[in-house]
């Protein structure tokens, strides 16, 4: 019996949205997570873009029940005019379509907007953000610059209880790792010499992404994200975390009081991970 239901929403922008529902349905058909797909939600409609295009094919192909609702094309113009009233509307239309499956549960992986007030009343969502508790806020691609402005020494991964407040809702499962030591001398070398001479806007304008410290952080979280959320889900699937009215619980009923680190468990998966590559 798989008493675990989720729905999946992603906007489906780059390959990493594409490995992170694939690794998570593998994880499901081979009994890893005892659950099952409610639905799947894409942001984006057809051929808006060839990942989440190719997100959708494969749905479709496993017979999960696919939602694409396009955000870019909602009322564009109250877009630009009044973003929160925009949401509110977006995320109601939205409502329509997924309330049928009575799924209550929403996992956000590559999801790009912000969810509404009012929608966050009615489900609860588990989203993931790669930065450790009290981290940066914003998209992966701003983490990784507020760390290198920073020059912080530690980043990793949470998922973390859906709010209006961006990035803020609490955490209840996470991994962190070392940026800086061993491995990272050359990279950060190299941005400190960059650093010396220009602002870090002009580093963005000029070298951007292809930035070697700014690739080794992406890289090094991504490939340690996928553990992360499917340990995560097998942890909901197992009984060992409930969430329940807003809250986090752990299987003896008790809230729970910090999130869980994975940190160690993570690492082991990489290094099987690693050494299978």
């Amino acid at each position: 019996m798989k008493d675990f239901r989720f729905g999946w929403w992603t906007t489906g922008r780059d390959e990493a949205a594409v490995n992170l529902f694939n690794t998570v349905f593998e994880a499901v058909r081979e009994g890893e997570i005892n659950g099952c797909f409610c639905y799947l939600f894409l942001s984006r409609r057809e051929g808006e873009g060839p990942f989440s295009d190719e997100i959708a094919r494969v749905a479709e192909k496993r017979c999960i029940p696919l939602v694409r609702f396009s955000a870019l094309e909602f009322e564009p113009e109250l877009r630009k005019r009044d973003r929160a009233k925009w949401r509110t509307r977006y995320h109601e239309e939205l409502y329509k379509s997924i309330e049928p499956f009575g799924c209550p549960l929403a996992i956000l992986a590559g999801y790009m907007w912000v969810l509404s007030p009012e929608i966050c009343q009615k489900i609860s969502a588990i989203n993931l953000h790669p930065a450790l508790p009290g981290g940066p806020a914003g998209t992966w691609q701003e983490v990784i610059w507020q760390l290198l402005e920073q020059g912080a020494e530690r980043t990793g991964a949470m998922m973390h209880l859906v709010t209006p407040e961006l990035d803020k809702g609490p955490a209840v499962t996470f991994f962190a790792f070392n940026i800086k030591g061993r491995g990272w001398e050359k990279p950060w070398a190299e941005f400190e010499r960059l650093r010396a001479k220009h602002s870090i806007e002009y580093i963005k304008g000029e070298l951007g992404e292809d930035l070697a410290l700014f690739r080794k952080i992406r890289e090094e979280g991504e490939i340690r994200e996928l553990p992360l959320i499917v340990e995560t889900l097998k942890a909901f699937s197992d009984g060992r975390i409930v969430l329940k009215d807003g809250r986090f619980y752990d299987q003896s009923g008790r809230p729970m009081t910090a999130p869980l680190d994975l940190s160690e468990f993570v690492e082991e998966k990489i290094k099987s991970i690693k050494a299978e590559g």
